[in-house]
């Protein structure tokens, strides 16, 4: 078996459990954190699985066999050099340990020029604003009608929030795949046959029932510590403003972005309002919070550039492949 094919592999492996550990909590820790008290978590993965099958068909199908609904179109396929496959395993170490860095910077940056790079960054940060921004103005507002902290619903509504968690979870989750999906298709060919297809469908599906298995892992964390995440209600109205800032870049142009950056955004501006509206919660309290996400998402963006400096500056002057 050639090395290339090898690294392909377990880049390829390491990528998609990357993923699905880490940015896909951002989109599904909501879901778990408000449906886990009253379904099997098997029940929960096999909603998010269905999703999922759906998502990466209607890519593969509506794209020429494209799963990454046409993100890698300015990142050309590459021959896998084990430093490709390095990358995801620094993102792997990092969730481990609880740290949500963006997998958009830190596997693409690999095969990205830093021309591609320097403007993934800059998409990301304007996406971290404008979620931060619309989170701010939407919560400011919301909070004039209820309170985030309590789960305070009238009975005729209870049925009304616990169903708008399923249709809102997967409207997000099909959304964030058509823009993440390309940081592990990045290990493929830009067109894949029906067989790969039903391998790519079989190992992701494994990977979401064991994070589901494990109640989301330690990225699970980041989305609990925020105010009011478990409550159906809460879970759904952060789905659809989240949903529609990933769509709007997603119809802005195919470059890839950072959806974690996006996701932090959003947590950043929603506990801002929270706090600003809520006297009994303190800006003390709030602080530390959006600071240590954001702290630890400047953390992860040093990594990805430092691989990318070293890819282009250091490994491939000096032929270390």
């Amino acid at each position: 078996m050639e090395m290339t094919l090898i690294y392909t592999i377990v880049g390829f492996a390491l990528a998609g459990y990357s993923v699905i550990a880490n940015d896909s909590i951002q989109t599904l820790g909501t879901f778990i954190a408000s449906k886990q008290k009253w379904f099997k978590w098997y029940t929960l993965a096999s909603a998010a699985s269905f999703v999922m099958i759906l998502a990466i068909t209607w890519g593969w199908y509506s794209n020429d066999g494209d799963i990454s609904y046409g993100r890698l179109t300015r990142i050309p396929f590459q021959e896998i050099q084990w430093y490709h496959a390095v990358a995801p395993g620094i993102l792997l170490i990092l969730t481990r340990i609880g740290i949500p860095v963006s997998t958009t910077f830190l596997v693409l940056s690999a095969f990205a020029s830093t021309v591609v790079l320097e403007k993934m960054l800059m998409k990301s940060v304007v996406g971290y604003g404008l979620a931060a921004t619309a989170a701010y103005i939407c919560w400011v507002v919301i909070s004039k009608f209820i309170n985030e902290k309590l789960d305070e619903v009238e009975d005729k509504w209870i049925g009304f929030w616990r169903n708008s968690v399923w249709v809102t979870s997967a409207w997000l989750w099909w959304v964030w795949l058509s823009h993440d999906v390309a940081n592990i298709a990045v290990y493929l060919p830009r067109q894949l046959d029906v067989s790969l297809l039903l391998v790519v469908l079989g190992y992701f599906t494994a990977l979401l029932f064991y994070i589901f298995y494990i109640h989301g892992g330690t990225i699970q964390k980041v989305v609990l510590e925020k105010t009011g995440t478990r409550y159906a209600r809460s879970a759904t109205i952060i789905n659809i403003i989240y949903a529609a800032v990933l769509y709007y870049f997603k119809e802005l142009n195919d470059l890839p972005m950072s959806t974690t950056w996006v996701f932090v955004g959003l947590l950043c501006g929603r506990e801002l309002a929270i706090a600003s509206m809520n006297k009994d919660y303190k800006f003390k309290y709030v602080f530390p919070l959006i600071g240590k996400d954001f702290l630890k998402m400047i953390f992860g963006l040093s990594v990805s550039v430092g691989i990318v400096l070293a890819i282009h500056y250091i490994i491939i002057p000096n032929n270390w492949f």
